[in-house]
């Protein structure tokens, strides 16, 4: 073996030693005077923009026997919860450098008790929270200093399949990282586990830690924010060639309205829709229709106020075709509220136009206002992702220590499904149920994988 080796080890210093090394590690800067391409100078000016985020949390922890006496006295459990600090890795983009605001992803700073912000410069600062939505995973924090740097914002919108894009970001926490690649398709929605849905999807490698991030045009421009990859079978190993960025005109839409208020309105049209299969288009008579079908329309709602009934099938939104009740989601949920709405619909064999105003949907409501059983509780829409899933109710966002709805036993975390043994869809549904103030109040508790009756007093 000896003499192998020696011999492998010549041949590589003859190869280093060759013209042919020599050229190929001298590469020409141009080809018949015509500069080489290089994403390089476009890149000088987005990187120091965008920037490393290190969150922590505390998080508590408490033992589900902590409440029994014998078994905290027999295992030696606390009678407090224990905390954990729990950390998370992204990236972030600096959109005003006049206001230190940076652009990121809701999963990347919710709940976090600590926010640190890496430049690319070295530089390490403390941001604060302004603003996220969790339904579009769009976070919003800011940073006092100095001597910053922005990405210009372009439209999304014009974005086509096939424009070449670059990801800028931190995986794995190795810092700065650049990879490119194209548009792959446009207004990608179903993801599991998100809200509502209107990506961007890019081959440009994405993956943990680049999360918030950003996803720029050629002209260093931001067109999105890095948010996902589509790992089959939920995978860790990274990329394979599928990930999904927020449009930079919807990321800028919900940060001007937390900037402004500090939450994101969204709209309503209180309407229940499905699918329309083939048996629901012969039984209505309606051809090849392609749209979803209304099952429900709640009183009083904008759908209402438009002349909507169950029955009409609705083709498009502001000329934007629709054909899953998802769709028809997305769009609800991403349309300002008050703004003018035209509905397209099929209705006995005609189609005609229906025009309205979306109404702000509720997100919180205070128990004691509905019933003062639930005094002290403060009452939430169940999220856009987790309804995806099939999950309805109503979260039991906070309880006020000793309030009445503590002493009832609520919790905060809990999920209310029924109320004296009717289902109970959302915030509306609740307050319906309650309206006739009943004498008994029982209501049905998921709390972590169980499910509970409590009477309230």
């Amino acid at each position: 073996m000896l003499p192998f080796l020696s011999c492998r080890v010549a041949l590589v210093a003859v190869l280093l030693a060759s013209p042919f090394a020599a050229a190929r590690a001298a590469l020409p800067v141009e080809v018949s005077g015509t500069p080489l391409p290089s994403l390089a100078p476009m890149l000088e000016h987005v990187t120091p923009a965008v920037v490393n985020i290190h969150s922590k949390t505390v998080v508590r922890v408490r033992s589900p026997y902590a409440d029994d006496p014998f078994f905290r006295h027999l295992f030696g459990l606390p009678n407090v919860p224990q905390e954990r600090i729990k950390q998370s890795l992204g990236s972030g983009v600096i959109v005003d450098a006049a206001r230190g605001l940076i652009l990121t992803n809701n999963h990347v700073i919710a709940g976090a008790d600590d926010i640190q912000v890496s430049l690319a410069d070295g530089r390490t600062l403390t941001a604060e929270v302004v603003g996220s939505d969790e339904d579009t995973d769009v976070g919003l924090i800011r940073v006092e200093t100095e001597r910053l740097v922005e990405v210009p914002l372009a439209r999304s919108e014009a974005l086509r399949v096939g424009d070449f894009v670059v990801a800028v970001g931190n995986p794995f926490g190795l810092g700065q990282t650049v990879t490119s690649g194209i548009v792959s398709a446009l207004g990608r929605h179903g993801l599991p586990g998100l809200g509502y849905q209107n990506f961007i999807q890019t081959d440009a490698s994405i993956n943990p830690g680049n999360s918030g991030g950003a996803l720029v045009n050629l002209r260093g421009e931001l067109v999105g924010i890095n948010t996902a990859i589509f790992n089959p079978g939920g995978s860790t190993a990274g990329n394979i060639g599928i990930g999904f960025a927020i449009p930079s005109d919807l990321a800028l839409r919900v940060m001007r309205q937390l900037l402004e208020t500090g939450e994101v309105q969204r709209g309503t049209l209180g309407v229940e829709t499905q699918d329309l299969t083939p048996e629901i288009r012969r039984a209505l008579d309606l051809g090849q229709t392609q749209g979803v079908i209304v099952t429900q329309v709640q009183p009083g709602s904008a759908a209402a106020q438009s002349g909507l009934r169950v029955g009409d099938a609705i083709t498009a939104v502001n000329g934007q075709p629709v054909q899953h009740p998802e769709e028809l989601a997305n769009l609800e949920g991403l349309l300002p509220v008050g703004e003018p709405v035209t509905l397209t619909i099929h209705r006995e064999g005609k189609t005609q136009p229906l025009r309205t105003r979306l109404a702000a949907r509720r997100t919180e409501l205070e128990g004691g206002r509905v019933d003062q059983r639930l005094a002290g509780a403060l009452l939430g829409a169940v999220p856009e992702r987790l309804r995806r899933q099939g999950v309805t109710g109503v979260l039991v966002n906070a309880v006020e220590a000793g309030s009445r709805a503590e002493q009832n036993g609520l919790r905060e975390g809990d999920l209310l499904t029924a109320v004296n043994r009717r289902d109970v869809n959302d915030l509306d549904g609740l307050e319906r149920s309650l309206a006739a103030r009943p004498a008994q109040l029982l209501l049905t508790l998921v709390r972590g994988n169980r499910a509970y009756l409590a009477v309230m007093e």
